[in-house]
């Protein structure tokens, strides 16, 4: 039976949205995607959220406000963690419960991936394609392939980027750590990114660095990080500092993890201009315009006198 399937375009759907896509559709179902966030799904997510939530929890819940309507399941993951005796921030943790007691009676298609407890996420994924198909060859043949086609997608992202960084010797290069969910966000991210473009910079994406290789890294500037996502960020940096010119950090307030590693690399990383950007649903244009066009001036000077 074909189902009409909604994905929220927020949080870990910028990470995994080319392999949950492929999944649901060779599952048969129709994915329906929510629209770029904007000013309205804000204001709606901003109304049902906490305060003490973070700005990307409630650009999460706009967008399941904009769903839940139009679909017959909202897609909401669950995900605990990814290796032993590291977690998530709990915000991944608990997605599917705070949707359930902020909407009544909206229908979640749900599944977990808890590496301690489940090894692998192939039981929760084939839970999801068995209630939606009761055909077990066809829920294997979607999980296969959409495995593929992620490690497909994020080889061709991280080729490009490497490709520009061996191709673009006159442009400044600035390095951009953030998490997916807010670099390639519509309102949060990419304002700052198209910015900085125009300003031709040639941006290289922390979250585009190869997986293994960053978790590695990181531990040169701490072993005891908890958080998966946020070690990877710091092994990015530690894989290009020596090939930038500066660092800009973005954070969406008041993400509690973010806070603690930016202040940890900043303490660890003396040898890199790196200014930091918080983010919240008041933010300004002009003033942050301000910010970057005098980060990108500093860069400049450094440039010209030789400073490294």
């Amino acid at each position: 039976m074909k189902h009409k399937i909604g994905i929220p375009r927020a949080l870990l759907y910028h990470k995994y949205h080319f392999f949950w896509e492929e999944f649901l559709r060779s599952l048969g179902q129709e994915v329906v995607v929510s629209p770029e966030t904007n000013r309205e799904i804000i204001g709606r997510g901003v109304n049902l959220a906490v305060d003490e939530s973070c700005l990307s929890v409630k650009i999460y819940l706009g967008h399941v406000d904009y769903l839940k309507d139009k679909v017959d399941f909202v897609f909401i993951p669950r995900v605990v963690s990814l290796y032993k005796k590291e977690n998530l921030c709990v915000k991944f943790m608990a997605l599917n419960d705070i949707v359930r007691n902020t909407f009544d009676g909206i229908k979640i298609l749900e599944y977990t991936t808890h590496v301690p407890t489940f090894r692998y996420d192939f039981i929760g994924l084939f839970g999801v394609g068995w209630q939606l198909t009761h055909n077990p060859f066809l829920v294997l043949r979607a999980i296969a392939r959409a495995k593929k086609t992620q490690r497909q997608q994020l080889k061709r992202l991280l080729l490009e980027q490497e490709m520009r960084l061996k191709g673009s010797d006159k442009n400044l290069k600035i390095l951009i750590v953030a998490h997916p969910y807010t670099t390639y966000d519509s309102f949060l991210g990419i304002p700052i990114t198209s910015f900085l473009e125009k300003q031709g910079v040639e941006l290289v994406f922390a979250d585009l660095a190869d997986e293994k290789e960053t978790r590695e890294l990181s531990k040169n500037i701490s072993t005891d990080l908890y958080w998966t996502y946020n070690k990877e960020l710091v092994g990015a940096l530690e894989k290009y500092r020596k090939e930038v010119a500066g660092v800009i950090f973005i954070m969406t307030f008041p993400c509690g993890p973010d806070s603690l590693v930016i202040d940890l690399c900043q303490n660890k990383v003396n040898d890199l201009p790196i200014v930091v950007i918080t983010l919240d649903e008041l933010q300004g244009e002009a003033g942050l315009k301000t910010r970057l066009e005098s980060f990108v001036d500093i860069l400049k000077i450094r440039n010209e006198r030789g400073v490294h």
